[in-house]
């Protein structure tokens, strides 16, 4: 059994702890989905199942941090849509509703013991390949959660698991399926191509075409419409240097801290399972008789080879390694800290089914002086001042703005200095405009067309702006001599383009009715072109690859592709070879991939039913 579930954690259980830790482990306040209270405003109901707007919050502001995390240096804030950010955010709390309340209605289940053996192998959780309850501790910790808060979460991410490994894991096709699918990836194709190039230069644009064109698309050429912003800054780090922490709150925290620390156990077991073929007396029984003979001197470690039902740990004498508190399931747990080092204990029921559990070894927990978690003790209590001034100062001026016509009254009560902003447009720009939130506040008709200051901006989970418009640069009608040689540009490509497909067009009529290539060019001939193949530009061959087969070899099918440059492809299809059958290998490869790809399409139909037959209300 424990054996099987370590199985299980090297694929879709390993994938969603590493998933929700790691993605996690960067970040704060996800716990804050757990404390929305019954009075929080909702954002959505899901079959009468409230999505709060602290949630919905929340998840927002992850998406946010993850975009950021994983994008880096990379990452351009003024790309994001808060908007479509939100709207993504609780789409995904809504599918996240929905496929628990899946889980739930098809009787999903995740047992406590399997629980417990996940957390014992998350690589996140372990210190030199073994697990660390401090560790444990430490990271979850980092995360805002308490122990049964963190299993609440990561329970629900397993039922969710399950509900996708069942449906991604039932995709199956069918022979015929692979073998139509392996004719197509491992056909090949012959074909040539001659390059019709574009002659810009026999391009002869009037001033009048210019002008017809620059009128026709008036609304091309307008200045941006910008605007000139006025923002106050609220910076986090500010308070630092306002606050300061006694020393007797670092020893409560410094107990704390340490009063947490548990002792490790390595604990090894022989399992006999309890199943539907081995009852639960025919188990017991069993695990007496192991009794009997340790009892009779034999060595624990060698009938846990021979006997025990758990083969991860069997081959290794029953081995489970050190764990601290928490991490068995609790009748294990409580026969383990009853035993001293080398004592065996009697027989013991878990919902596995019945063990004898040897105590290996123990770690006394190594406490750090008071004097090496100082400075961290001292961050950490500075830091929750820190966020208390900042929530009250955002709050002030997010009020002294909402009654001021100005930013000078709120500069003064919070002593910060009106910063001005460079132009920008609704793209957005450099500085504060490179944040969607600011481009987004800054035209919206409050702030825009009734002159009004702003709410509350989040530039990061540090900075929070307020801002309203000092100036509006409304668009304006360019002058056709500043958009002249751009448009020129433009229509002589797009003539000169024109101009060779046209010339293709004759060069294919031509080639229909018999007639050879002109003299001075030459078809460039290439065999046994593959879907995949390097060296052929990706337009040329997806054209290629959807071009019908040729009637006969001496008729082939003929093709243009326009290329970015304007210039033209003339293709001309000669053959189309179908592969060699596909080796077993191959076929497997091809089954798994087609498998897949029918798993997760059933997985998506099954998210769209259960929506379908959804109550969902979005507020």
């Amino acid at each position: 059994m424990l054996q099987n579930i370590r199985d299980n954690s090297q694929g879709w259980i390993a994938k969603t702890i590493i998933g929700v830790v790691v993605a996690l482990m960067a970040l704060t306040g996800f716990d804050a989905i757990f404390r929305a209270t019954s009075t929080s405003q909702d954002a959505a109901k899901v079959n009468g199942d409230e999505i709060t707007l602290t949630e919905l919050s929340q998840a927002v502001d992850m998406q946010r941090r993850q975009l950021m995390q994983q994008l880096g240096k990379d990452f351009d804030a003024s790309l994001l849509d808060e908007k479509m950010l939100r709207e993504s955010a609780l789409k995904g709390l809504i599918d996240r509703k929905l496929l628990l309340q899946g889980a739930e209605k098809s009787k999903f289940a995740f047992s406590e013991g399997a629980l417990d053996q996940v957390i014992l192998q998350t690589p996140e959780f372990q210190v030199d390949g073994k697990f660390s309850s401090d560790r444990f501790d430490q990271v979850i910790r980092q995360l805002g959660y308490g122990r049964l808060q963190f299993r609440q979460m990561l329970a629900q991410e397993m039922l969710i698991g399950q509900v996708r490994a069942g449906l991604a894991g039932s995709g199956f096709v069918t022979d015929a399926q692979v073998l139509a699918f392996a004719r197509l990836e491992k056909q090949t194709r012959d074909f040539a191509s001659l390059n019709v190039p574009i002659d810009l230069s026999a391009v002869k644009l009037t001033d009048d075409e210019v002008k017809a064109h620059y009128d026709q698309h008036a609304k091309e050429f307008m200045t941006p419409d910008q605007v000139v912003v006025d923002y106050l800054e609220l910076k986090k780090s500010s308070f630092f240097d306002q606050v300061s922490v006694k020393d007797e709150d670092l020893q409560a925290l410094y107990k704390k801290e340490t009063a947490n620390l548990a002792e490790q156990r390595r604990a090894a077991h022989i399992l006999i399972e309890v199943n539907d073929k081995v009852s639960d007396a025919q188990a017991k029984a069993k695990i007496e008789e192991i009794q009997q003979r340790l009892a009779k001197g034999e060595h624990f470690d060698a009938l846990a080879k021979e006997f025990s039902q758990d083969p991860g740990s069997a081959a290794h004498g029953g081995d489970l390694g050190f764990a601290g508190p928490g991490v068995y399931d609790p009748a294990f747990e409580k026969a383990l800290y009853a035993l001293t080092k080398d004592q065996v204990s009697t027989p013991v029921r878990s919902e596995f089914g019945y063990h004898l559990i040897k105590l290996l070894g123990v770690e006394a927990p190594q406490v750090p002086t008071f004097a090496s978690l100082k400075d961290k003790l001292t961050r950490e209590l500075k830091t929750q001042q820190v966020e208390q001034r900042f929530v009250e100062a955002t709050k002030q001026l997010e009020d002294a703005s909402f009654e001021a016509s100005d930013l000078a009254q709120p500069a003064q009560d919070l002593n910060l200095k009106v910063q001005t902003s460079a132009p920008f447009g609704r793209e957005g720009g450099e500085g504060v405009a490179a944040n969607r939130a600011v481009v987004t506040a800054a035209f919206s008709s409050e702030v825009l067309d009734d002159g009004a200051n702003s709410t509350a901006i989040d530039l990061d989970p540090d900075t929070v702006i307020v801002l309203r418009v000092k100036e509006h640069h409304k668009p304006e009608q360019l002058l056709l001599a500043s958009v002249d040689a751009a448009i020129r540009k433009q229509l002589t490509k797009e003539h000169a383009t024109a101009a060779a497909k046209v010339k293709a067009d004759e060069l294919i009529a031509s080639l229909r009715a018999g007639k050879p290539l002109p003299a001075g060019q030459a078809w460039k001939t290439q065999e046994a072109v593959t879907r995949g193949q390097e060296g052929v530009d990706p337009a040329v061959l997806q054209a290629l690859f959807r071009m019908p087969k040729p009637e006969a070899k001496d008729k082939p099918t003929f093709s243009t592709v326009t290329l970015a440059d304007g210039s033209l492809v003339l293709v001309s299809l000669k053959g189309v070879s179908e592969g060699a059958a596909p080796s077993e290998q191959e076929k497997a490869s091809y089954r798994r991939f087609l498998a897949s790809r029918a798993g997760q399409q059933d997985f998506a139909a099954y998210r769209k039913q259960l929506e379908g037959q959804a109550d969902i209300k979005r507020f």
